[in-house]
């Protein structure tokens, strides 16, 4: 396939949607995504069978599933009653495969070749985790609780089995031989920077000579990100040390622009319901900063 490789760095839902727009122009598309979920299903399956937060994985293996694929509607399907109420088909199937196989990245693999993906999906890191803030609330521990906090200064990945949390050498390579890495949308703190600021991920970015786009959310969260312009999302993915060439904003965004201090890229990004960025569009946008880049697309094999 011809094209650039494009590396989608985040949570679930936004790069989810990132996924489906790089399926448009990309030669190869990969997903790096976050585990330090421990809301809802996710959470739930965390804690019953010790597993990693699989929910956004979910997410991810269905946008970049085959068109059409009946597996995919049912790996979204929610039971509704019951002991399995509230866990999705896909989140149950992921908890099978991992203790079936007994490896993280092998049964994400599995259940991308069962979809048949059009692109690869990795766990940001393997370890189970939990994320940590730091700010005006003073140490908080754990997604549900930080995305609750306010004027959050840092984040942090917590090992719980007492380890370092890392990229999978997977998720290194993948980022190495990027063309263009696009980092977002999501929440800033609690899924933007759960996948972005892990450990590894971080240095690879650094030394990829791929575009890193920042995908900017289409408005401020309650409260993690209240008050905050687009200049301030750059500016803490800078303090976290997350290095960004371009950031691509929507051009109604009701979110203040401030000085961000590098290339900014503004396109219509809204989708139909007004809520999420079209994958349309944001193809457009992230194809249009890639070609202004100095960095040159290369073939994938």
């Amino acid at each position: 396939m011809n094209g650039p490789r494009v590396v989608a760095v985040g949570g679930g839902h936004g790069t989810a949607v990132t996924l489906r727009a790089a399926l448009r122009y990309a030669g190869e598309v990969t997903g790096v995504v976050s585990v330090a979920d421990d809301g809802g299903s996710s959470g739930r399956l965390r804690e019953l069978l010790d597993v990693v937060a699989v929910g956004d994985l979910r997410k991810c293996l269905v946008a970049v599933a085959d068109d059409g694929s009946s597996l995919a509607s049912a790996f979204e399907l929610r039971f509704t009653a019951g002991e399995l109420a509230g866990h999705p088909l896909g989140n149950l199937v992921l908890a099978g495969l991992i203790g079936t196989l007994g490896d993280l990245e092998a049964a994400v693999d599995e259940a991308g070749r069962l979809l048949g993906a059009r692109g690869r999906v990795l766990p940001a890191t393997t370890a189970r985790v939990a994320l940590r803030s730091i700010g005006e609330h003073g140490e908080v521990t754990g997604q549900v609780a930080v995305g609750a906090a306010s004027r959050i200064e840092r984040v942090g990945l917590v090992a719980l089995d007492g380890g370092v949390a890392t990229a999978p050498y997977a998720v290194v390579d993948a980022l190495l031989a990027a063309d263009q890495i696009a980092i977002g949308p999501g929440s800033l703190f609690t899924s933007v920077l759960a996948a972005a600021a892990v450990p590894g991920v971080i240095e690879a970015m650094r030394e990829s000579d791929a575009q890193r786009v920042y995908v900017c959310n289409l408005r401020t969260q309650l409260p993690d990100t209240a008050d905050l312009t687009v200049a301030d999302h750059v500016a803490a993915l800078a303090r976290h040390g997350v290095p960004i060439d371009v950031v691509v904003v929507d051009d109604h965004t009701p979110m203040p622009l401030g000085t961000p201090g590098i290339d900014c890229v503004r396109a219509p990004l809204v989708g139909r319901n007004h809520l999420v960025h079209d994958p349309d569009l944001l193809a457009a946008a992230l194809q249009s900063a890639l070609a202004q880049s100095r960095v040159p697309a290369r073939e994938a094999p």
